[in-house]
């Protein structure tokens, strides 16, 4: 419920008075499960995203840290990993242009996504031996930008869902190092409290600067945070090959 200036809440000649949507424990319905929905309804950015079409309110997580540090570019080429529902793949498509003929963006997941006008949607496990090749010839080139929101399934014991998390991180900047044009980015989401060092090893030996961004999006209750590198230094072919 907003008022006349967009605001959380209802405007009175006396004031100003917060209403929080609330939702009913129903029979068989969980305490955990009233509650997300109860945050669900009362959250602006759930709100926002319903009103300007993106179809999770995880777009201004990306939009924010793009926002600060700007690597969206005009004609970029992107890679969505883990791109479903399209929040983050929406985003790509607006700041690149994509849906106007310039760059590219490429959307990949194990589950089919609905189309998005602008993007390139597949169905694709990019852990898969050839996954980056693939990609790469779906975008016409080497990427500018790899993007992964993933999470695996929480299991409810919070160290084992960071290390689950952590390892997806790492696989995705694999990916990222196989696929980035030199000078290119990286964002995955990652959680606080340790356990990233093989990561921020990685992902310093492949990138200029590698920082830790939390927009103000992410909820301020939760572990979550993103990590980000810029500046892909490129891959030495040498290296790679034992020479």
């Amino acid at each position: 419920m907003t008022d006349s200036e967009g605001k959380g809440g209802t405007s009175r000649k006396g004031g100003r008075r917060n209403l929080r949507e609330k939702v009913k424990t129903a029979r068989g319905r969980k305490l955990s499960s009233k509650l997300w929905l109860e945050r669900q309804l009362n959250d602006p950015y759930v709100t926002k995203a319903k009103e300007e079409g993106y179809r999770s309110r995880a777009a201004f997580k990306l939009t924010e840290i793009d926002d600060k540090f700007h690597f969206l570019k005009k004609n970029g080429r992107i890679v969505d990993l883990g791109a479903a529902p399209g929040g983050w793949t929406q985003v790509s498509v607006a700041r690149t242009g994509s849906d106007k003929g310039k760059g590219k963006v490429v959307g990949i997941d194990l589950q089919e996504v609905d189309a998005i006008p602008g993007a390139d949607l597949y169905v694709l496990d990019f852990l898969e031996e050839g996954a980056d090749d693939k990609v790469k010839e779906w975008l016409g080139g080497e990427a500018d930008v790899v993007l992964s929101d993933m999470a695996a399934a929480a299991m409810g014991h919070k160290q084992t869902d960071h290390l689950r998390i952590i390892a997806l991180a790492e696989a995705a900047a694999v990916f990222a190092h196989d696929v980035l044009c030199e000078g290119g980015t990286f964002c995955a989401k990652v959680l606080q409290g340790g356990s990233d060092q093989e990561l921020l090893r990685m992902l310093r030996r492949d990138f200029k600067t590698v920082r830790h961004v939390k927009p103000a999006a992410s909820r301020a209750d939760s572990s979550e945070m993103y990590v980000l590198g810029t500046g892909f230094r490129g891959r030495d072919e040498e290296a790679e090959n034992g020479l």
